[in-house]
């Protein structure tokens, strides 16, 4: 992604009113005009054209500008034929340094400070009040918090106009569900408690290690239905359309069709607004979807949900780059609603809000876990593969291939590979060193086993490729993906069918017949009544990345993948590739993800690093940003590491700071942040650099 201009509030821009440039005729007034998507004022310049409203004439305006410098709102007048139309949250236009640009009236107002004239709105583009109050108040915070722009915090939170859409008969609100029995919450102590402080209204907030199998679905269903019973509102936010479908499915089993909605990129621009008009005037009270749910306009909100909130879909990639854990806890403080932040697993992140006292940890007690596990087997265990000599150098050990074999002959086995793709490293066979590109440096893959290495950069094949240290002219594989290992795998297994499920085709579903299922992590399908047993391959693989979430993120792909298969009592049985000596592999054998995110946290916390504390991320050409990181006025507690060079594509050079204060400064470095892109902004800097907070990644 191109370096993105730092964006953020200036601190008491609210009492800072601006007025407008003139407009293109040089007039100080902005006159309305025509327009076939909107209202407008009559044609000409007479005197009612130019009539402010009788009464609060004056709207504030956000304006839809990148430009640090510009966020705030705008003061314009409201022509007495706009009146009715000039609504708080609705879509206007209007008048801005010779140009018309979009925006959003936040109020209406009897005067304004500014000691000029004002300018009138140009054109209401449309009366719907699409940005409600607490959105709007949630939207300021948020850009507050990772120093982006109002504009920017907008744009991922309001979907684009539909006229059409709006102009549609509205459907009646749909009646409240009777409260459901309290179902899977049985299974945890805490469970029913949960429930009925939903039921009578109140904000708990806890921390869900989820158990094992399917049931998590149902769970959330649950407490959704808690909560509109007791005439509230709910936001269900989960990874991807998979789980929105599963969310979805047992919503309808628990509430019944027609009570809430689901909103997915897959649905298309109309049915997406259409669905999300309806929450916004009340006719449906719940909503489960992706990322962008997070914002979703639903009136009393009394629950927000966040499933699996490792994973990196839920940080989203536009700028000011909001995680979705991090919007939704601001928006459940807010507005006193209830947060339920669950997974197979527990991030560093979550266990922070347990420690910090903000939330509470919801689990089931540890003879209910063990009963829904299945049995795990890592390399190394005494009891298993100490006789397999060949289990720490194969990549499909004995074990894991008896296993398979056995486990085969009573349902589908599943086989997680952390890459996708055919052979997607290589190096020289001589001197191992990486093979790259001749032409841009990049690394070389293979696409199958008679393709031509090729770069994964720019697309050059390699066929005359030499090693740049040896001049030897042969390779070998130093990761191998999923397509491959189902090749592997065939000629292993002859008799079985083997299927993949991976970036390019995601299989939902598999039925219990033997076969092998070969998946990427995220890819993997439901079996029908589970799978007979699972491998996961490649665990060095996942441990060894340049990455401070490495281990963290391995137990989540591991736990996911193991959740999916029948309890340890059914025969269910999960072989992990990996030292069984290291803490990760310990925490999947016992199945005990909160105590290895409270380990991680004590760690990161010794060594200063996130969650423990707060970083940002200062990215971008080297003296771009050196240049930047002088200009900032930092708290007197924050440490500057690096600059550091950082990989980037083609020949360009790339540079990394990383900024780290206490959680409790969190606030004044957003602030410095700010300051300095506004600064930037005014005297029109066009030196690009990529501030991030919080980022997911910082090594």
């Amino acid at each position: 992604m191109p370096p993105a201009r730092l964006a953020s509030r200036d601190p008491g821009a609210e009492e800072r009113q601006m007025s407008p440039p003139k407009d293109d005729d040089g007039a100080l007034f902005n006159v309305p005009r025509e327009s076939s998507t909107g209202s407008s004022a009559p044609k000409g310049r007479g005197p009612r054209a130019r009539r402010p409203a009788p009464e609060l004439p004056v709207a504030r305006v956000v304006v839809d500008t990148p430009l640090p410098h510009l966020d705030q709102p705008f003061d314009y007048l409201v022509p007495e034929a706009m009146d009715a139309q000039a609504v708080p949250g609705c879509r206007v236009r209007v008048g801005f340094n010779g140009r018309t640009l979009d925006g959003f009236l936040l109020e209406r107002i009897a005067e304004s400070s500014f000691e000029g004239q004002l300018a009138y709105l140009r054109q209401v583009v449309s009366s719907e009040p699409v940005l409600t109050p607490e959105i709007a108040g949630l939207a300021r915070l948020v850009a507050d918090r990772y120093a982006g722009t109002l504009s920017d915090v907008l744009r991922l939170a309001i979907p684009p106009r539909h006229g059409r859409v709006e102009r549609e008969p509205a459907a009646a609100a749909a009646k409240p569900p009777a409260p459901p029995p309290a179902g899977p919450w049985e299974d945890y102590p805490a469970g029913p408690a949960f429930l009925s402080a939903l039921r009578e209204g109140g904000a708990p907030r806890a921390v869900w290690s989820a158990l094992p199998g399917p049931q998590w679905s149902d769970a959330v269903a649950v407490a959704v239905a808690e909560a509109v019973a007791a005439g509230r509102g709910a936001v269900v936010v989960v990874p991807d359309g998979r789980d929105v479908a599963a969310v979805d499915a047992a919503l309808d089993e628990r509430m019944g069709a027609g009570r809430h909605v689901a909103l997915t990129a897959e649905l298309g621009p109309a049915e997406r607004y259409r669905r999300w008009l309806a929450l916004l005037r009340g006719q449906r009270r719940a909503v489960v979807g992706t990322r962008a749910a997070m914002f979703a306009p639903v009136a009393e909100l009394g629950l927000v949900v966040l499933w699996d909130d490792g994973d990196d879909v839920h940080a989203d990639p536009h700028a000011p780059y909001p995680h979705a854990r991090t919007v939704l806890s601001l928006r459940a403080h807010r507005a006193g609603a209830a947060a339920l932040i669950g997974g197979f697993t527990c991030t560093t992140d979550a266990a922070r809000l347990v420690e910090s006292g903000w939330a509470r940890p919801l689990a089931a007690a540890r003879d209910t876990v063990r009963a829904r596990a299945p049995r795990v087997l890592a390399t190394g265990d005494d009891t298993e593969m100490a006789r397999d000599e060949a289990a720490r150098s194969a990549r499909l050990p004995s074990l894991a291939l008896r296993v398979a074999r056995e486990a085969a002959q009573e349902g589908p086995v599943l086989v997680q590979v952390p890459r996708r793709g055919y052979l997607d490293a290589l190096a020289c066979a001589r001197c191992r060193a990486p093979a790259r590109c001749g032409s841009c440096n990049g690394p070389l893959a293979l696409q199958s086993a008679h393709a031509m290495p090729y770069c994964r950069w720019c697309g050059h094949i390699a066929g005359d490729w030499r090693c740049g240290a040896c001049e030897h002219g042969r390779l070998r594989a130093t990761a191998v993906g999923a397509r491959r290992t189902a090749e592997e795998l065939g000629r292993a297994f002859p008799a079985l069918p083997v299927r993949t499920s991976g970036r390019e085709e995601v299989v939902t579903r598999v039925p219990a017949r033997a076969a092998l299922v070969v998946a990427t992590p995220g890819a993997e399908p439901v079996a029908d009544g589970g799978y007979a047993a699972a491998l996961l391959l490649d665990g060095g693989t996942l441990l060894g990345r340049a990455d401070l979430r490495a281990a963290e993120e391995a137990l989540r792909r591991w736990c996911n993948a193991a959740a999916l298969v029948r309890p340890a009592g059914d025969g269910g049985r999960v072989v992990v590739l990996a030292e069984a000596g290291l803490a990760v592999t310990q925490a999947l054998i016992r199945w005990d993800p909160a105590g290895f995110a409270e380990r991680e946290l004590a760690e990161r916390r010794e060594l200063g690093f996130p969650p423990a504390v707060t970083m940002a991320s200062v990215t971008g050409e080297p003296e771009n940003v050196r240049e930047f990181v002088d200009s900032l006025e930092l708290p007197e507690e924050a440490e500057l590491l690096g600059p550091v060079p950082v990989a980037a594509e083609g020949s360009g050079t790339a540079e990394r700071a990383l900024l780290r204060v206490p959680m409790g400064s969190a606030r004044a470095l957003a602030a410095s942040l700010k300051a300095a892109a506004v600064a930037r902004s005014a005297r029109k800097d066009e030196r690009l650099v990529q501030v991030h907070l919080d980022p997911m990644r910082t090594i």
